[in-house]
């Protein structure tokens, strides 16, 4: 038997792919890889392969270019590997 935790990740990344690219899909892979604290402290946009990320305050700011290797990475596996190439932070 394999964990549940274990089978939903993939289940939810496949499901994803093969979804049209939309900001609803993005807004949804941002949600679930950043946590809900984050996501209520920031607002975000693909533009190209760019996901640009506006934090409510440079603490925030700091705190999401501190995960941003970690957080593309699983924005990838959520989404494919050319989605999102490159996070750009500023403050709103």
């Amino acid at each position: 038997m394999i964990p549940v935790h274990e089978v939903v990740p993939g289940a939810l990344a496949a499901v994803l792919r093969k979804t049209p690219l939309t900001p609803d899909k993005i807004a949804f892979a941002w949600r679930v890889t950043v946590g809900p604290a984050v996501e209520r402290a920031t607002s975000i946009e693909l533009r190209g392969a760019v996901l640009h990320v506006q934090t409510k305050d440079a603490s925030w700011r700091r705190e999401v270019e501190r995960s941003a290797g970690v957080i593309r990475v699983r924005l990838q596996a959520l989404l494919g590997r050319d989605v999102v190439r490159t996070i750009a932070v500023d403050l709103e």
